[in-house]
């Protein structure tokens, strides 16, 4: 499963982040699978593309991280998965 990840940085201070992730890497457990990611321009926000299928996998992953960073969650699917999705009620 694919999980859509907004990131705030804590204080709107992305330097700690920046600085565990310099020193320790992603943090992420065996199983989940970094995709890809963007940040705002204002360095306040990540949004990170994260998959897995074990959820306990990203809860262990945002423990590592959540002293310094407030996290939304969602699960997504792809844009061509909806279309199929929906193309029965069009």
């Amino acid at each position: 499963m694919l999980y859509m990840i907004i990131e705030r940085f804590k204080n709107q201070d992305p330097v700690p982040v920046y600085r565990r992730f310099r020193d320790h890497g992603r943090i992420a457990p065996e199983g989940l699978q970094y995709v890809s990611s963007w940040v705002d321009e204002g360095l306040e926000r990540c949004f990170q593309l994260m998959e897995t299928d074990d959820r306990k996998l990203l809860d262990e992953w945002i423990a590592n991280w959540s002293d310094i960073v407030e996290f939304e969650i969602y699960s997504v699917i792809t844009s061509k998965e909806a279309a199929e999705k929906i193309a029965p009620h069009l």
